[in-house]
């Protein structure tokens, strides 16, 4: 009971209050591994990682073969930079187990999803896109597929594996399971594979009107040595410089270096054995602000989502000074309401142009435009977040653009399976 009830109010946001529960859970059975798994799954969600990590050990101390508790300390360990750990976890976890078809809670005949996933995360967000009403969703975890087992029915085919960095294995598994349908596919491997950041920055700097940083990727232990500063400066580039781990998001172990003496300390801060050496473009306004807009790309047409304006470099909506400032929301709803006249003709052909080279179904562009009005692009994937609003009044302005994105997603995902039945009737 303290389980369900804890699920119920973490779905509906509430993780304070699901964590009370999840506690009590545990402190009245604490020999239980789903209250152990429930509350370890949410500790790492809000990155307390050593309690989470005690209580999916003591999960599996009580079912040493619990299948969630395998795939939680698969994503714990992955995340700490313990590649190997996290394997030899998630081949417990998904291995004999690839395969999920999730609740299905419409009147009507349901429109059937395959979704493809990855074991190892990034993976696009798809729970507020595939509504169980409308559309009835198989998951399959693309790495483990058992091609002996055939594939579910299925309408249509959502390729979710979004992140090209750390995805390689999942996206060749997924073109794999592919050449076995002949289904409509959303967000081709083929595609996807060619979204990394740094393969990005470099195909699509040669587009007119568009500048992306140059990057280089180099050992971790190389920047943390005596020798880091002339790593960077044998690389090209000045200080400040960006340094990013590949596969986290979010501006997780994203850092800013702003000098020789600051590098070592910063990249010893850092997991896993290779950093990307990034260069930082001023995406600052007039005011000094830093600034970053999101679009969102559904069916190759491009739809506005917000402005982030933040006194801080690393800009995320959900960090920078948009609750407090009626002034920021007051450029953001000018970007939503006229995205071609805020951006200028020169702006919005050079982002048609990264959209015609992404060549996504679905996903984001994150970038900032220059006084000239070129497009400072910073990334170009499927694994774009469109965080949920809040109650406040004070958003309403931005619920026609999200209500937009929603309406395009569903009325492709309907048009092309109905459009392939239609076609193959």
């Amino acid at each position: 009971m303290l389980n369900d009830f804890g699920n119920l109010v973490l779905n509906a946001g509430y993780k304070d209050a699901a964590r009370s529960l999840f506690g009590e859970a545990v402190r009245h059975h604490p020999d239980n591994p789903k209250g152990r798994v429930n509350l370890a799954t949410l500790l790492f969600l809000l990155d307390e990682h050593d309690e989470a990590r005690a209580h999916f050990e003591a999960a599996l101390r009580a079912d040493p073969d619990h299948i969630h508790a395998h795939r939680g300390m698969g994503n714990l360990l992955a995340e700490i930079g313990d590649a190997a750990g996290a394997r030899a976890h998630r081949d417990k976890g998904f291995k004999n187990n690839f395969l999920t078809t999730l609740p299905y809670r419409g009147a009507r005949p349901p429109i059937r999803v395959l979704l493809l996933v990855s074991a190892a995360g990034g993976n696009t967000p798809t729970a507020s896109l595939l509504d169980e009403q409308v559309f009835q969703t198989s998951v399959l975890v693309s790495e483990y597929y058992d091609a002996k087992i055939a594939l579910p029915a299925h309408d249509l085919v959502f390729n979710s594996i979004g992140d090209a960095d750390i995805c390689a294995e999942g996206l060749e598994a997924a073109r794999a399971v592919l050449r076995r349908t002949n289904r409509p596919v959303i967000n081709h491997p083929f595609a996807v594979f060619k979204t990394g950041r740094a393969a990005n920055a470099e195909r699509l700097r040669a587009l007119p009107n568009v500048i992306a940083p140059r990057m280089a990727t180099v050992p971790r232990r190389a920047l943390a040595g005596p020798d880091a500063a002339a790593v960077v400066a044998a690389n090209g580039f000045v200080f400040p410089v960006l340094l990013r781990v590949p596969g986290f998001h979010t501006g997780r172990y994203f850092t800013r270096v702003e000098s020789a003496k600051k590098l070592a300390a910063a990249a010893s801060a850092l997991p896993g054995d290779d950093v990307w050496l990034i260069e930082q473009l001023d995406a600052r306004d007039c005011e000094g602000m830093f600034r970053k807009i999101r679009v969102m790309i559904v069916d190759r047409k491009l739809y506005p989502l917000h402005l982030a304006i933040s006194r801080d470099w690393k800009v995320h909506y959900f960090r920078a000074d948009m609750a407090e400032s009626a002034d920021n929301r007051l450029h953001d709803r000018a970007f939503l309401d006229d995205v071609a006249g805020f951006l200028g003709p020169r702006g919005m052909a050079a982002l048609e142009r990264i959209n015609g080279a992404l060549d996504l179904d679905y996903g984001g562009i994150d970038f900032a435009v220059n006084a000239a009005g070129d497009i400072l692009f910073f990334e170009g994937n499927a694994t774009m977040v469109m965080a949920p609003l809040g109650p406040d009044e004070k958003w309403a302005y931005r619920r026609p653009a999200f209500d937009a994105v929603f309406a395009a997603i569903r009325a492709m995902l309907l048009d092309r399976a109905r459009r392939d039945s239609r076609a193959s009737a």
